[in-house]
């Protein structure tokens, strides 16, 4: 098991995970940041607490003046109980209510809308400038945290991809087929690489993790020698 004390030269110490959707990154950053005590902070289930909000209120994300107006004193905030993640849309607790394909969508499509990126940066970019934090999304390392310490590039084939998906959502018993999600995918792929706003892209200097053959911990254990050599220049840090 790989060393995980990690010495801050600076006031916080950022590591953000970017890649697409179904790559790994909430799980692999969840584990990164319970290994080092650093603060998950995960923006995806940010993005889909607002999409839940816009799909109960029927506001298509491309509507400018609607979006707006749903934006307008909506609040979405991250606690951990018991080591859980609680995520909570104007008061209420709806960490069972965002994980569906519907607001996964929603999610994809609203993320793209200036209004709703602009709502989450500054409370994203707060946090990690108050406490060390492990960030995922898809614009972590290019536009929310820019001079992030350790920036990581976590992707999967999308035949991978699928597969876990199927198996998450077979193991709720959501009804559900492969074929479907992998086409799902492939189109939010290019929505989120293609978007005119803070499009999907590896930063230049963030470093290719391929999960798509390794384990769960294999990811979690290169990224960790990661965190190390960048702050020892250690040796024998690949796999």
């Amino acid at each position: 098991m790989l060393e995980t004390e990690i010495i801050m030269e600076h006031k916080t110490y950022q590591i953000a995970i970017d890649g697409p959707a179904g790559a790994g990154k909430s799980t692999i950053a969840r584990l990164i940041a319970g290994k080092l005590g650093f603060i998950y902070v995960d923006t995806g289930a940010m993005y889909r607490a607002i999409a839940l909000h816009f799909l109960r209120q029927g506001i298509g994300p491309e509507a400018e003046e609607t979006v707006a107006e749903g934006l307008e004193g909506i609040t979405v905030t991250i606690t951990y109980e018991d080591g859980q993640q609680q995520v909570w849309l104007n008061g209420e607790n709806v960490s069972g209510l965002i994980r569906t394909e519907e607001v996964s969508n929603m999610a994809s499509a609203a993320s793209s809308n200036s209004l709703v990126r602009e709502k989450l940066l500054q409370l994203q970019r707060d946090l990690a400038y108050s406490e060390n934090v492990v960030m995922d999304g898809r614009d972590i390392g290019t536009v929310v945290l820019p001079e992030a310490d350790i920036k990581i590039y976590l992707t999967a084939s999308v035949k991978t991809r699928a597969k876990r998906r199927y198996l998450e959502l077979t193991d709720r018993g959501i009804p559900c087929n492969i074929e479907e999600i992998a086409d799902d995918i492939t189109q939010r792929d290019y929505r989120d690489m293609n978007r005119a706003i803070s499009p999907l892209k590896q930063a230049d200097d963030a470093i290719l993790v391929d999960s798509s053959d390794m384990t769960v911990d294999e990811v979690v254990e290169e990224i960790l020698c990661i965190c190390q050599k960048a702050k020892s220049n250690c040796d024998g840090c690949h796999r």
